[in-house]
């Protein structure tokens, strides 16, 4: 499957998490959104449809012991989500089945309307009516994107993450709780395959 992810964090500054250190605010806590532009699972067809990780991290991301939420999008059939949840859970094999090892515990799975709009520059990313992110992109040297490129923990290997910043990033649901702006986030394609 290959498509567009993005994340936004508590962290203030560069995340430090991406370069295997400590959060800049004691843990991170944040949302992680993918549009899944096409793919499939099997027979099952993925594409067009959203995901949302909402997590807890109580230290440096790589060590694991993550909380989260996983929202699946709610227009997907019954077998679409299975799909979704086993991949994005990690069971599926692949890149998300490292993500998936370092989550500690589960604090629900839920079915939600996601809206996740790609924007030049701009990404927003709403989880039912009071939950989402909205980010734009850090505008570099000459006006270009600011990128970095082959850092060791990452959501999308491979690609070069453009580097943003939360106008807003919101979450109150299941213990994770966060309401605030002018913070990390990050934006770029993904593509994963299976084992």
């Amino acid at each position: 499957m290959h498509g567009d992810y993005l994340e936004s964090c508590n962290c203030k500054g560069a995340c430090p998490c991406l370069f295997l250190g400590s959060p800049t605010e004691g843990n991170c806590t944040a949302l992680v959104g993918w549009h899944i532009a096409s793919g499939r699972y099997g027979d099952v067809d993925l594409g067009n449809l959203n995901v949302v990780v909402a997590l807890d991290s109580p230290g440096p991301m790589a060590e694991g012991n993550w909380k989260v939420v996983l929202y699946l999008d709610e227009r997907a059939s019954d077998s679409q989500q299975e799909a979704l949840g086993a991949i994005f859970g990690g069971q599926a094999g692949g890149h998300p089945e490292l993500l998936g090892s370092m989550i500690g515990e589960v604090l629900g799975v839920e079915p939600m309307p996601i809206d996740f709009v790609i924007e030049q520059g701009r990404r927003h990313l709403r989880i039912g009516e009071s939950a989402g992110a909205e980010i734009f992109a850090i505008e570099g040297q000459g006006g270009e994107e600011v990128v970095i490129r082959k850092h060791p923990l990452a959501v999308a290997p491979g690609q070069d993450l453009i580097v943003a910043k939360s106008r807003a990033l919101r979450h109150q649901s299941h213990g994770i709780n966060m309401d605030v702006s002018e913070r990390t986030a990050y934006y770029s394609p993904f593509s994963y395959t299976g084992p």
